[in-house]
């Protein structure tokens, strides 16, 4: 069976500018963090990044490859399935691992439990998620409480929030079915620094303090 992951990426990112290629203080380009935590991972067979501009090339570290993808791809009008799709179409694999260049804290070990729950068990597809227990609002009203009964948070009911930052999917969910995520997907429950997704500037910021925090470490 071959696995394959990949790291989609659009190199002018719109809310934070180069955010991609941008370098934490004293760190490397924040592509570099997944691209170097997928070259540890047991069980991918090729690692690449699908990027319509050749810049992103130098700043891939030895063992992943670059595609090149069509400019169509990075208009935000572009459904993002579509990116998926056509990364399909060009590179044939049994199972793909998608991952993010703002998703850098991602564990190898996480990433692992996601391939194999596909490739080895009857999962269909896996996806990360961090845990959401916490007092919740939704239209103007509490939506998982009473507001005349206020339970205490570790009894609250528990709900999952995807991470968007690791997804793995057999080929014919994204070609056949046009979905990433399959009627039997598992949940690989993440930590909060694992989770953290690079959006906008002020994620940036936390994550680089993360980062730099970690270094103190060593």
């Amino acid at each position: 069976m071959k696995v394959v992951a990949f790291v989609p990426i659009k190199l002018n990112s719109e809310r934070v500018p180069m955010k991609n290629i941008r370098a934490f203080k004293n760190g490397e380009p924040l592509i570099c963090y997944i691209l170097n935590t997928l070259l540890q991972v047991k069980g991918v067979d090729e690692i690449f990044v699908y990027c319509s501009s050749e810049e992103i090339k130098k700043y891939l570290p030895e063992g992943v490859q670059f595609l090149k993808r069509s400019e169509y791809y990075d208009l935000s009008s572009t459904p993002f399935n579509e990116v998926l799709a056509g990364f399909a179409q060009e590179v044939e694999a049994d199972v793909y691992v998608l991952t993010h260049a703002t998703a850098p804290f991602i564990k190898r070990e996480s990433i692992e439990q996601a391939i194999d729950v596909v490739v080895q068990e009857s999962f269909d597809s896996s996806l990360t998620v961090s845990k959401l227990q916490e007092f919740v609002w939704k239209d103007g009203k509490p939506f998982n409480y009473k507001s005349d009964n206020i339970p205490r948070t570790q009894d609250l009911e528990v709900m999952y929030v995807e991470t968007c930052g690791l997804y793995v999917y057999e080929r014919k969910l994204i070609l056949e079915e046009n979905r990433r995520i399959g009627d039997n997907p598992f949940l690989v429950e993440i930590s909060k620094i694992e989770a953290s997704d690079i959006n906008e500037e002020e994620d940036f910021l936390i994550a680089e303090a993360l980062y730099q925090k970690s270094r103190e470490k060593y």
